[in-house]
């Protein structure tokens, strides 16, 4: 493996762990309110949240190229305050990742929250628990299992962001070039051997992250008691 390819490859895994973080420090609140929220605008969100998943990502990259570029809304703001442009940056996979990956993230939690019974925060409030000690205490252990799918289709989801990438990242060694850029890039370059490379390593990571998710999900069902209705 070349040292483009190993920079390609940790800068794939740091993008990734950034997305996780940010996604799963905002998601857990956000999806809760969404699991437990009477609102009006609760369809309308959980529509937003999940267009990523049917929406071309090549689509997505055009336009938060159009929002953050030196033209857009954002790209102007972020230019008069000093903090200069996202696209072509780190700074910008970051956040065009968040919003591709976003369902990756609310979707588990969401079901995982809407599957803990009203009667046990009903008692734990009896119990005079407040909101937040019972959210701690009973949500979110109960809420592992739906937890940890989110990180891990989270994390495996940014790892094989392709469309999305190259549009608002382009393909700039060290700063955007991610693992799926540089596996184009040696197709393109007919370097089929380094290709091969990093291609069975998103196959075995592909692979083990599947396995990972059947885990998860077997451990999950184990736990559920007999007569929990």
């Amino acid at each position: 493996m070349s040292a483009g390819d190993m920079q390609a490859l940790l800068l794939t895994l740091k993008l990734a762990s950034t997305v996780t973080i940010i996604l799963l420090f905002f998601g857990i609140p956000f999806s809760w309110w969404l699991a437990r929220s009477h609102s009006k605008l609760t369809s309308l969100l959980t529509a937003l949240v999940a267009m990523p998943l049917i929406l071309p990502p090549t689509v997505l990259g055009f336009y938060l190229l159009l929002l953050l570029g030196p033209e857009g809304p954002v790209g102007k703001i972020t230019t008069q305050l000093g903090i200069g442009l996202f696209p072509f940056t780190f700074s910008g996979l970051v956040i065009a990742s968040i919003i591709y990956s976003l369902p990756f993230t609310v979707q588990p939690l969401v079901s995982a929250f809407e599957a803990i019974p009203g009667r046990t925060l009903e008692v734990a409030s009896t119990l005079r628990a407040s909101p937040i000690d019972a959210f701690f205490s009973i949500v979110l252990p109960l809420s592992k299992s739906g937890i940890l799918t989110a990180i891990v289709l989270t994390f495996a989801h940014t790892v094989g962001e392709f469309g999305v990438i190259l549009m608002i990242g382009g393909n700039i060694p060290g700063e955007t070039q991610v693992v799926s850029i540089q596996i184009y890039d040696h197709v393109e370059s007919m370097d089929y051997g380094a290709a091969h490379t990093l291609s069975l390593i998103m196959l075995v990571f592909s692979f083990m992250t599947l396995t990972l998710l059947q885990w998860i999900r077997r451990r999950r069902f184990a736990f559920i008691p007999v007569n929990s209705q």
